[in-house]
């Protein structure tokens, strides 16, 4: 499956072997020992190391849930007639497909993918940047595609990558595609990263945006086995980043119904929470005694 896909998550490998994902993890691990492929949170790549990057099609078949959730819960931070930038990604494609609801928008976009679901929006206006076409994620890049985005102003960017981490802030696997992002992240006035909990702790080739300027993580929840990610998500707060969860449980209602939220502390300095967050206690409040315990390892071991 990962030679024919490029990528595959433990979910949908479980799914199709019809055993548990914990005899899958182990597998793959045995399976990375021999070369085989490399692990991924939540998944597995053919091997490659820092330079590789998968294509949308790969990209697709990752997190699909988590991506859903993840869009749900971004869209309700877009209001009627913002004027707001979306990067190329898999997750900001599901994005776009919510954002076509909102009446009065402007979507300034790099991404053919984004701009295809909102082409029929009513109200929707999308403007496209220059440049040269990126096959592998069906994105605008290149100085054509920077060179139209200068003097541009925007409330919002929501952009994704390839990795996250508090260190290093946001970062991909490609140059072309981070010089865009940076400039992308140029125009707008507050910097929304989309990234699942399978991108936490990982750092690729170039970094796109610095974690200094995220203003907010749209991320879901980790599995509690997921240590790195849950001490990444820590970190990210800690450095000022305002966080917000979502419930990765698909939902057959549809898009109608809202994603859970929730948030970790972190503010920056100056600036107030964000409407919709809540404090890291009125969270813990709400947490059983698994995830009380949780939080109070992940405390102690801060300390």
């Amino acid at each position: 499956m990962v030679r024919a896909n490029g990528a595959v998550s433990l979910r949908e490998l479980a799914r199709v072997v019809q055993t548990s994902e914990v005899t899958v993890r182990r597998d793959v691990r045995a399976l990375e020992a021999e070369g085989l492929l490399d692990r991924r949170h939540g998944g597995a790549v053919l091997p490659g190391g820092f330079t590789r990057e998968s294509g949308f099609p790969q990209k697709s078949h990752l997190a699909t849930a988590e991506k859903t959730a993840i869009a749900d819960l971004a869209a309700n931070f877009v209001e009627e007639g913002e004027a707001i930038v979306v990067g190329a990604g898999t997750t900001t494609q599901e994005l776009a497909r919510r954002l076509a609801r909102i009446p009065g928008l402007t979507v300034v976009t790099n991404s053919l993918l984004v701009a295809q679901a909102l082409a029929h929006a009513n109200r929707v206006e999308v403007v496209m940047t220059g440049g040269t076409l990126r096959g592998s994620n069906y994105a605008l890049v290149g100085s054509g595609a920077e060179q139209s985005l200068q003097g541009l102003r925007v409330s919002r960017a929501f952009i994704s990558g390839s990795g996250l981490t508090a260190e290093r802030g946001l970062s991909t696997s490609n140059m072309l595609s981070a010089s865009v992002d940076r400039a992308l992240v140029q125009a707008a006035a507050e910097v929304v990263v989309l990234a699942d909990h399978t991108k936490l702790g990982t750092d690729t080739m170039f970094q796109t945006v610095p974690t200094e300027v995220i203003t907010r993580l749209v991320t879901d929840d980790p599995p509690a086995h997921d240590d790195r990610a849950h001490t990444e998500l820590q970190a990210l707060a800690d450095q000022g980043v305002q966080i917000a969860v979502a419930g990765a449980t698909g939902n057959p209602g549809g898009d109608e119904v809202p994603a859970r939220r929730r948030a970790l502390p972190g503010p920056r300095r100056g600036q107030a929470p964000a409407p919709g967050l809540r404090s890291a206690a009125a969270v813990l409040g709400e947490q059983g005694p698994a995830e009380r315990e949780r939080a109070r390892v992940a405390d102690l071991r801060r300390r």
